[in-house]
């Protein structure tokens, strides 16, 4: 019997490190093929990940027919890191370099990395905090030592840390939409602070059944504007993805564009049974953007699928001119082709991201165990749906 002390152990930020370093590293997941398949560590190259479960790890007597390299170090993954820290010693007596995941996965999908963008004129700090697990981005933006916060998770932990390590004050904290992939912490950090929280209405009630939600929301809508410090934030109302999606403009130079657009692609329109309804809406929206945003526009998204999204320095953004020749939906310059595109790509999303449009409009409660079980795996907001793929 080991205790946890005595197995090596690693931490998901110092994983996360060795990972974008490019470190030699292999990661064993001990968990079920379907919870992998909802979701895994992204970061590692697609060779050096391996799903076994844990009885059938248990059972080997050498790593002969697994791949796994035993000159390469490997991290071992279950729920919550405590099966992994039970197989180490097992692993490390058939020849492996072999450490633990502390607290497994549920700590990798908690994990929040910040990454300094270049800021806007207006501004002194641009932040971006990936939550890498989930494939989801959120923002700070500091002015003049007023510090604004959009689209927060449920911890916000590592938001309020680097705000303080600007020497700033948040003064507004804003969704970019009604989130339907994770619980956003966004009403009860602004309950805490004691600061506005700002949504578009027409996302303030349940997209599914048109229910009133119980927020405690300042209203923000089309063209309305957001000061912090000397930055002023322009409102941009894009439906497609929700009936009240916003985009977030500073200085004409950055947009926080949510789930409009990625990347790689852009928001579905089917999250709702409103398909045909929100099409329409989505395409109106990125007719409009393509008409009237700069292509110098740096386009910085709350979610992305793939590895190969990030640019130099690990951030996910790109210029607006740059997605309107890559990204293949941006590409589309017919009203009746996007419709046709947006149906070729539909797929499945999880039935639990109708309960979690319910927790964001204040409709229904939750404790954290429901909250880990609600969020498991990425985020399927996007259009081609489905886990992203590991790096190549």
């Amino acid at each position: 019997m080991h205790s946890m002390s005595a197995v090596p152990q690693v931490s998901p930020q110092e994983l996360a490190t060795a990972l974008e370093l490019g470190e030699p590293l292999q990661v064993l997941d001990l968990r079920a093929p379907g919870a992998v398949a909802a979701g895994r560590i992204d970061l590692v190259p697609a060779g050096r990940f391996f799903n076994i479960v844990g009885t059938r790890v248990m059972a080997l007597a050498t790593l002969e027919g697994t791949g796994i390299d035993p000159d390469v170090p490997v991290v071992v993954v279950c729920g919550h890191g405590v099966d992994s820290v039970a197989l180490v010693p097992h692993l490390a007596r058939l020849g492996c370099r072999a450490s633990s995941l502390r607290g497994g996965m549920a700590a990798w999908m908690a994990l929040v990395v910040p990454r300094d963008l270049e800021p806007p004129r207006s501004a002194d700090r641009f932040v971006q905090l990936d939550r890498l697990g989930k494939g989801a981005l959120g923002y700070i933006l500091v002015s003049g030592g007023e510090a604004l916060v959009v689209d927060p998770p449920r911890d916000a932990t590592a938001y309020l840390r680097a705000v303080d390590e600007a020497g700033a004050k948040v003064v507004a904290i804003a969704d970019t939409h009604c989130q339907a992939d994770y619980v956003s912490g966004a009403p009860a950090l602004a309950r805490t602070l004691g600061v506005p929280y700002y949504l578009h209405p027409a996302d303030a009630l349940h997209a599914y059944d048109g229910a009133p939600g119980r927020l405690d929301f300042t209203p923000l809508e089309d063209g309305g504007t957001l000061r912090v410090g000397r930055s002023a934030i322009t409102a941009i109302h894009t439906p497609g993805h929700t009936e009240g999606s916003l985009c977030y403009l500073i200085d004409g130079e950055a947009a926080l564009t949510g789930d409009f657009i990625f990347v790689a692609s852009v928001g579905r329109p089917d999250l709702a049974g409103k398909t045909r309804e929100w099409t329409a809406a989505l395409w109106n929206s990125l007719d409009a953007a393509r008409r009237r945003w700069p292509r110098t526009l740096m386009i910085y998204p709350a979610h992305y699928r793939s590895e190969s999204e990030r640019r130099a320095g690990h951030a996910i953004g790109a210029p607006f001119g740059q997605l309107l020749r890559e990204n293949e939906a941006l590409r589309i310059t017919d009203g009746e082709a996007f419709a046709r595109w947006v149906l070729g790509h539909e797929a499945a999303f999880p039935e639990a991201y109708r309960t979690i449009k319910a927790v964001n409009v204040g409709l229904h409660p939750l404790d954290e165990g429901e909250a880990e079980e609600l969020e498991a795996g990425r985020s399927e907001c996007a259009l081609g749906g489905g886990r992203a793929p590991g790096r190549d």
